[in-house]
C-alpha cells in the first residue's frame, strides 16, 4: 500500500477541536490534563518490557492479542508472546551474540537490528527474509557503543503493517565506559524505556493500518494513558520514536529543564540542557530529569508539544480524519503521567559534567561526497530518492571500504522526512537552516530533513565489505519505505 502526501496539503485550513476521553480498561488512577478545559483522565500503569540478556537471544514473532480498550480484544503481533512489542535485549559491547528469530506469522518477515554496525547479511533488511515457520540465525560481534537501539520488521511492502500490529523491541548495549559513570541504570526503576507511538482503531477495536498513517490514540510502551511512579532523584528515560510517521516535540508540563545525555549511537560528550527535544521516527534520545525537588506524590507529565509546528512536521496537519488526519494532529498531548515516589537507596542526584570522549568525523575527513535528493510524492507517485523507486536488485550507491564520505540529503519536495542509514553511525555537520541543535550533536543513524532544507552528514564505512549483500538507506516513515522510498548501497573492497 502506497500512502503519500501531495502538494495540495500546503493549503490546509487550520482546524481546532476537542478530544473526548476514551473509555479504557485497567484504570489505575486519575488526574487532570492541561489545556483549555480540565478533564479527568483514567491512567493505566506503564508496561515495562521484560529483558533478555546473555549472548544467545531467542525471539519468536507471532500473532497475539491485547485488551487495549473496553469491549473486543485487539489482535496484535509481538515477540515472545508479550501481546504488543517485545522484550528488551541487553547486550554487552564486545560480545559475540547469536540470535535465533522464529517467524510464526503466516507472512514472510525480517528483523532488522536498527543502528547496529554489523555485516550486511546479518542486518535484517529486506533481503534477509524469514519464511513462515522458519528460524533465521544471525550471529555477530557487538561493536556499537553503549546506548539505546531497537529491532523491528523490515520486509519491503510489509514493514508498515507488521510495525502497526506491534512487532518491535528495544536493545540496550552496555560497555565499561558507560558503566563507570554515575548514571541511573536500574531498569524499570530509575532507567525507564519509553517507546512512543499511536494507533487508530476500528469500531471493533481492531488496529486500523489501512485508512490513515497517524493514530488517534497515543501509546507509551503500548499503554494508553500511561502512568509511572519514579523515584525522587534524577531518572533516565530512554525514548524511542517508534511511530509510523508522527514526530514528537517533547517536554515536561511545567517546562522544567532536562538533560540530553545520548543520541542514536550512544552518549554525548557532555550533557545538553534543554526544555524541548524534537524526535522523529526511528530516532532515540536518552534524557535525565531531576525529580529531587518534587514532593512525594507530586505529579507532572511528559508531553508532546506538537501544536503549531512548521508545515512539513509529521503530525502537524490540521485534519482530524482521513489518510493524513488524526485526533492528535496539531495539538499538545500527554505522553506519560509521572508520580513522584520515594528515592532509591542509592539515588543519583547530579548529572555528570562529562560523559564520553567521542572523536567525530568532519567534512575535512571526507574523501568522497554524494548528494541524495528527495523526489516524487506528487499525485499518485510515491516518494523516492533521486527519482528511483526502490529496486530489490538495483544498487544505488557503491562505497569503497575504509572511506569516509560526506552525504548531503536535499529535501525541496512536499514534506519532511526521517532519513535512516544502515551499517554506520554518522555525524551531522550542517543544516541549511542554521546551526545543528546541540542535543543532536552525538552519533546518529537517523536524521530529520525538513521541507525545503538540506542536511550534511559524514560517516566512515569500515569493517564490513560484501560484493552482493547491500545495506539500506531510506525514509523511516514505514508507509514511505513500503512505497519505494529506499535506496541500497554496497560496501566493497
Amino acid at each position: 500500500m502506497n500512502i503519500i502526501k501531495t502538494a495540495s496539503f500546503a493549503f490546509f485550513t487550520l482546524v481546532f477541536f476537542s478530544c473526548k476521553k476514551s473509555n479504557l480498561n485497567n484504570g489505575s488512577g486519575s488526574g487532570t490534563t492541561g489545556g483549555g478545559t480540565t478533564t479527568t483522565t483514567t491512567y493505566n500503569d506503564l508496561w515495562i518490557p521484560p529483558t533478555v540478556s546473555g549472548t544467545t537471544f531467542n525471539l519468536t514473532l507471532g500473532k497475539t492479542t491485547k485488551q487495549f480498550k473496553t469491549g473486543a480484544i485487539t489482535n496484535t503481533y509481538s515477540f515472545n508472546g508479550t501481546n504488543f512489542w517485545g522484550p528488551t535485549l541487553i547486550m554487552n559491547k564486545g560480545d559475540n551474540v547469536q540470535l535465533n528469530v522464529t517467524n510464526n506469522l503466516t507472512d514472510q518477515t525480517t528483523t532488522h537490528w536498527h543502528g547496529f554496525h554489523i555485516p550486511a547479511n546479518m542486518d535484517g533488511g529486506p533481503h534477509q527474509i524469514i519464511d513462515p515457520g522458519t528460524t533465521w540465525k544471525p550471529s555477530f560481534k557487538v561493536m556499537n557503543n553503549a546506548g539505546t537501539y531497537w529491532y523491528h520488521p523490515h520486509l519491503h511492502e510489509k514493514t508498515y503493517e507488521h510495525l502497526a500490529m506491534g512487532a518491535g523491541g528495544l536493545i540496550i548495549i552496555k560497555d565499561p565506559a558507560e558503566a563507570a559513570l554515575a548514571l541511573p541504570r536500574t531498569y524499570g526503576v530509575d532507567d525507564i524505556p519509553v517507546v512512543l507511538t499511536s494507533r487508530r482503531f476500528t469500531a471493533n477495536n481492531a488496529i486500523d493500518f489501512t485508512s490513515g498513517v497517524y493514530g488517534d490514540v497515543q501509546m507509551t510502551n503500548g499503554t494508553i494513558n500511561a502512568q509511572v511512579t519514579l523515584p525522587k532523584q534524577f531518572v533516565r528515560l530512554r525514548i524511542l520514536n517508534g511511530e509510523i510517521e508522527r514526530g514528537y516535540n517533547i517536554g515536561f508540563s511545567d517546562n522544567r529543564p532536562f538533560y540530553v545525555i545520548g543520541n542514536d549511537g550512544g552518549l554525548l560528550n557532555t550533557p545538553v540542557e534543554v526544555t524541548r527535544v524534537k524526535l522523529m521516527v526511528g530516532e532515540r534520545a536518552e534524557i535525565m530529569v531531576d525529580l529531587g525537588k518534587d514532593a512525594i506524590n507530586g505529579t507532572l507529565d511528559l508531553k508532546a508539544y506538537n501544536a503549531a509546528q512548521q508545515f512539513g512536521f509529521p503530525g502537524g496537519e490540521p485534519q482530524t480524519g482521513g489518510q493524513f488526519g488524526s485526533l492528535l494532529n496539531n495539538i499538545d498531548f500527554n505522553l506519560l503521567h509521572i508520580k513522584v515516589g520515594a528515592a532509591t537507596a542509592t539515588p543519583i542526584n547530579a548529572v555528570p559534567s562529562a560523559l564520553a570522549n567521542n572523536v567525530y568525523w568532519t567534512a575535512a575527513d571526507a574523501t568522497n561526497s554524494r548528494t541524495i535528493n528527495i523526489t516524487g510524492g506528487q499525485g499518485p507517485n510515491p516518494f523516492t530518492f533521486d527519482n528511483n523507486v526502490y529496486g530489490f536488485t538495483r544498487m544505488d550507491q557503491t562505497i569503497k571500504l575504509n572511506t569516509t564520505e560526506k552525504w548531503t540529503i536535499v529535501n525541496n519536495n512536499i514534506f519532511g522526512h526521517s532519513f535512516h542509514v544502515h551499517d554506520i553511525q554518522f555525524k551531522i555537520i550542517s543544516r541549511s537552516s542554521g546551526a545543528v541543535a546541540p542535543y543532536e550533536s552525538g552519533w546518529k543513524d537517523t536524521v530529520f530533513v525538513p521541507l525545503g532544507q538540506s542536511v550534511v552528514v559524514v560517516a566512515r564505512f569500515d569493517d564490513f565489505a560484501n560484493a552482493t549483500d547491500p545495506f539500506m538507506y531510506h525514509c523511516h516513515f514505514s508507509n514511505h519505505e513500503d512505497g519505494g522510498m529506499m535506496g541500497q548501497f554496497l560496501v566493497v573492497q
